[in-house]
């Protein structure tokens, strides 16, 4: 089973933080390896939207995915479940008052398929050190915006 969780606080309002993280434009901005993010329905972002995503990995190789949104309140949670792809991890993102900013809580747990899953124990490690760098350059474009 992969299950991690990594803590980032950010001197923004939740709302401004869930604002940005939601934004499927502006997913390359902190999460670097994304090589590109689109809404397969229109309107405003809701439960049951779908994302297709697509991430680099090592060596080049491209990762894609669709993933749902399951879980949707803005300023407070963010949820996606990959339903389809090689790499069945699922987000859960919380966002609290800390302060004048917010306490931004990053689940990402699953288990690996086929096998993925003798490897599971490194893929942990190595999801759990990408996603925190990734929150660490959330807090800084963040941040450093305006």
């Amino acid at each position: 089973m992969i299950d991690f969780t990594i803590e980032t606080r950010i001197e923004r309002s939740p709302d401004e933080v869930f604002d940005y993280v939601t934004d499927p434009g502006k997913l390359a901005t902190w999460q670097t390896n994304t090589v590109s993010a689109v809404r397969e329905d229109d309107g405003p972002m809701r439960l049951g939207s779908r994302l297709r995503e697509v991430h680099s990995g090592p060596g080049g190789k491209e990762f894609k995915s669709v993933v749902e949104v399951i879980g949707y309140e803005r300023g407070r949670a963010f949820a996606l479940k990959v339903v389809e792809g090689d790499l069945p991890v699922d987000l859960r993102i919380t966002f609290e008052p800390a302060g004048s900013g917010t306490l931004m809580w990053f689940r990402g747990h699953g288990q690996a398929n086929g096998a993925m899953r003798l490897a599971q124990p490194v893929l942990q490690r190595v999801l759990k050190r990408q996603f925190a760098s990734q929150c660490a350059t959330l807090k800084q474009v963040l941040e450093g915006a305006g």
